[in-house]
């Protein structure tokens, strides 16, 4: 394939792997990118958000010609139950700023994008290449890999795995563990297609303005996980995403679960009239710190959704994944000018400047999130959202009731439902979960 020695191979051209194939490549390294489609992004055809602090640290004057769809305005938080929504809004026309802090994108676009920026710094970027295997040494150092091609054998002083949430390689050469079902999500999302001014119409938008919503409960079925709606340009995607091991247990048909959501009378006005035209299924890592592997050792590294890098709290992924590319890119680059060495023990300041990044405090923080999401599934994702639809309706209702008398009643459901003790527990709980 490939014969001569390069000073670092990365596996995989999502937005991790992009990030540390372009950190290295920039700097001078002789940079080896694989990937296994067609082309990066082929395998994506969902929208996402970008955050664009993360992607500035790396290409400043992205915004001229990335293909981003819309500047987020608009964050809606929606807590659902089978009829209606409580939900939280912020709109802000400070987001109308000269350099907004998010986007929405096509995933397929953006990353062919990112990857012609990694080629124009100067890697080596070949796809429709499987990475079956770690080439080690007799001292069970990593020092290259090897592909389903002829000849496939490629050598490197280190290798970034930038694989995604699968991790195959990874597992097969025993870097990581299996994938756990309770620390991986399964989403399906679909692509909608409306003309733009019937978006902006319709989400009271104008120019390249977007909106983002996130919904939980009980469209998932009393599974632990959420759904979603991104405006676009031409376009809405929309998706769910539940646990693997509720999936599992619940035995219910995720493309069932992601029509219930498109049927919900606070979705279906807004995807009304649209066509679906693309429609994909992926894993998105929900483990958190807890289920973050070993991130590095004698010439590895890990970086992106295949370390975990899913802040489940904020629903922040992009970002992770190209910080952490970008921070494992600028560590080998160090270490190839000062060490030329890349041993565990060297390799180890990636995890540490890790530890000083948002990216590890963050996910720290939140540890607790997942488990707490998880084992109290039931109420968060069934008897709440039913409970707080009640409590708003007996509010808002002007009937000829007292206000104190609503006040009671509400109470009334609450205790009823759950119990005081129940109800301390569970506050005690998520803030425990949350600080």
């Amino acid at each position: 394939m490939v014969e001569e020695r390069f000073d670092a191979i990365v596996v995989g051209a999502g937005p991790a792997g992009n990030a540390a194939a372009y950190t290295m490549a920039k700097e001078g390294l002789k940079v080896l990118q694989l990937e296994r489609g067609e082309y990066p992004g082929s395998k994506n055809v969902q929208g996402a958000i970008l955050y664009a602090d993360a992607l500035e640290k790396l290409i400043a004057n992205f915004r001229e010609d990335a293909p981003l769809e819309r500047h987020v305005i608009e964050q809606r938080l929606w807590m659902l139950d089978d009829r209606s929504y409580t939900g939280m809004h912020y709109r802000s026309d400070d987001f109308n700023e000269e350099k907004p802090n998010r986007y929405t994108i096509i995933r397929a676009q953006f990353d062919k994008w990112f990857s012609q920026k990694v080629r124009e710094a100067g890697a080596t970027v070949i796809c429709e290449t499987t990475v079956k295997d770690l080439i080690r040494n007799t001292k069970g150092r990593v020092i290259g890999v090897q592909t389903d091609r002829e000849e496939g054998t490629v050598m490197a002083d280190v290798v970034v795995l930038a694989e995604g949430v699968n991790g195959l390689v990874g597992q097969r050469a025993g870097l990581r563990e299996e994938l756990k079902p309770d620390t991986v999500a399964l989403a399906v999302k679909e692509m909608h297609f409306l003309p733009s001014d019937v978006i902006e119409a319709r989400f009271n938008l104008k120019g390249d303005e977007g909106v983002v919503i996130e919904a939980m409960g009980t469209v998932t079925s009393g599974m632990t996980g959420t759904a979603f709606l991104y405006t676009n340009q031409e376009s809405i995607s929309v998706g769910i995403g539940c646990l693997v091991c509720d999936f599992k247990e619940s035995g219910e048909a995720p493309y069932a679960l992601l029509e219930k959501f498109k049927a919900h009378p606070a979705i279906r006005p807004l995807l009304e009239g649209s066509e679906v035209k693309e429609y994909a299924a992926h894993l998105i890592p929900e483990g958190g710190y807890d289920a973050i592997p070993e991130l590095y050792g004698d010439g590895w590294v890990i970086v992106g959704d295949a370390g975990q890098f899913v802040n489940a709290a904020h629903r922040e992924g992009s970002n992770l994944a190209m910080t952490t590319g970008r921070i494992a890119g600028e560590t080998i680059v160090r270490l190839k000018r000062t060490r030329q060495d890349f041993t565990a023990a060297e390799l180890s300041l990636y995890a540490k400047r890790l530890e000083e990044s948002f990216v590890l405090k963050d996910l720290k923080k939140y540890r607790r999130l997942p488990g707490f999401l998880h084992g109290n599934k039931e109420r968060l994702f069934g008897l709440y959202p039913q409970l707080l639809s009640k409590a708003a309706q007996t509010w808002l209702r002007v009937d000829g009731t007292d206000k104190r008398a609503k006040e009671k009643e509400i109470w009334a459901a609450f205790r009823q439902s759950r119990g005081l003790k129940g109800l301390l527990g569970d506050a005690y709980r998520l803030a425990r979960a949350w600080r």
